[in-house]
């Protein structure tokens, strides 16, 4: 689904040039959990950029296939990326980001409305993702009125509600507490094992155990791409 190849991204001032991302080599599958960790300044908050066609590279491939067609949107414009980004992508802040003036129903619907989907089916829609997420009963409350990891599971409803092909999530852990925190975790999990592809950037060993695979970035380079390995139950 996506695939990177020999992708830098270097950034320029008047007499400095850093090297924020340095030949990065990275696939990943559909239907994979992927954690990406490393210590602050190692590029994470770059290459999460960079997946979440928020920037472009300094050089290199950024391939994306999308009903079977794969495309290199590397040097793609601003527009063109943004078209993409809305429906390729759902993203899962650390902060929420909710609309405080909205209800959580309102909050779900708004990038329908962007997508121009219709009041019927956005009613559908809507009330179909806060039921799988477990939120459905707060459905007219109001963000300020919910707990952290309610309006976590909120910000995860507004990422799934317009069918992403994937789920690109920034320490999603970050302001809650173990159990919010281990609930957010717990539903990520369940939608990975339902088909949704995740993509976590996170500083949690703890919360990279949920992950079906990590990579760890020093420095600009992935140092170690790692399977997580499941034990096999024996039959005999």
């Amino acid at each position: 689904m996506i695939k990177l190849t020999q992708l830098s991204r270097v950034f320029c001032t008047q007499d400095v040039e850093t090297t924020a991302l340095n030949n990065i080599n990275l696939s990943v599958a559909q239907g994979e959990f992927l954690a990406i960790m490393g210590p602050s300044g190692c590029g994470k908050s770059t290459l999460l950029s960079i997946l979440g066609m928020l920037d472009s590279p300094s050089s290199g491939q950024y391939e994306f296939t999308d009903s079977g067609k794969s495309q290199d949107i590397s040097q793609f414009s601003e527009t063109r990326l943004a078209q993409l980004r809305k429906t390729a992508i759902g993203f899962v802040f650390q902060s929420f980001n909710l609309i405080d003036e909205l209800t959580v129903y309102e909050n779900v619907a708004l990038p329908l409305m962007y997508l121009k989907v219709s009041k019927a089916q956005r009613k559908q829609k809507v009330e179909a993702i806060l039921k799988r997420v477990e939120i459905d009963h707060r459905s007219e409350h109001f963000p300020q009125q919910l707990s952290g990891g309610q309006q976590q599971r909120v910000a995860v409803a507004r990422a799934l509600i317009a069918d992403p092909k994937f789920i690109l999530a920034d320490e999603p852990t970050g302001n809650l507490d173990s159990k919010n925190g281990e609930e957010v975790m717990n539903m990520l999990k369940e939608l990975n094992a339902q088909g949704t592809t995740v993509i976590m950037v996170t500083h949690s060993e703890k919360d990279a155990q949920y992950a079906s695979r990590t990579v760890r970035l020093l420095d600009g380079h992935i140092m170690l791409d790692k399977a997580r390995q499941v034990a096999q139950e024996t039959t005999l």
